[in-house]
């Protein structure tokens, strides 16, 4: 007769969704964010919002190796200088503080290769706050400002290489304390690097003379 007992309260248990404290239909699992994980080729995934954008981001002026446009060739991309501004190009930030960017391209493969264009915050360049608000390039006043020698596009031939800018038009807040620079490819894998809060890179003297001109 125990035995029956102890088969028969086995099976109520397995009927419930779950046995014991926080048990039943009622529980429900707490969302949280994914953890980022770094690929072979030093890129890592991150959430387009939210905190600990950070995590997993490389240090700034670390190349990375990317997919370019409709997955045709390689690119490496490497931050080369980050400046902190209210006017440049003749133009003044309307939120506060432009984030200036510039990167070097390197088309690495047989085929010439493009950096995925910009789609709000699902392709192209965003910038991640520190409080994890996501803002897209060129927002605000930031597509009035043209770093002269820095304005690349079209496709980047193979063994070649290309000047480009990111701009950013950001509030104090979100610019301040620094960010978290995005780069999203066309298979829509990221690659993150953590930008200083001051100006940084060894151009950052020509790109503010750019900038003055």
């Amino acid at each position: 007769m125990r035995k029956i007992l102890l088969a028969s309260a086995a099976t109520a248990c397995l009927a419930l969704t779950a046995c014991g404290p926080g048990g039943g239909s009622d529980h429900r699992p707490t969302a949280t964010a994914p953890t980022p994980t770094s690929t072979a080729n030093s890129r890592s995934a991150a959430p387009s919002s939210g905190a600990g954008a950070e995590q997993g981001a490389l240090e700034f002026g670390t190349p990375v190796r990317t997919v370019g446009v409709k997955l045709v060739g390689i690119l490496e991309i490497t931050p080369t200088a980050v400046v902190h501004t209210r006017q440049a190009d003749g133009a003044t930030s309307r939120f506060g503080t432009f984030v200036v960017i510039t990167t070097k391209d390197a088309s690495l493969t047989a085929n010439a290769a493009d950096e995925e264009p910009a789609n709000g915050l699902k392709r192209g360049w965003r910038w991640i706050a520190a409080g994890g608000q996501g803002v897209a390039e060129n927002n605000g006043n930031a597509s009035k400002v043209l770093v002269t020698g820095h304005e690349g596009v079209g496709t980047i031939e193979p063994g070649t290489s290309q000047a480009r800018s990111e701009v950013f038009d950001l509030t104090p807040e979100q610019a301040g304390p620094g960010g978290t620079l995005v780069y999203t490819d066309a298979t829509g894998s990221e690659s993150r690097w953590r930008v200083p809060a001051a100006d940084a890179g060894p151009e950052v003297a020509d790109v503010r003379k750019r900038l003055a001109s």
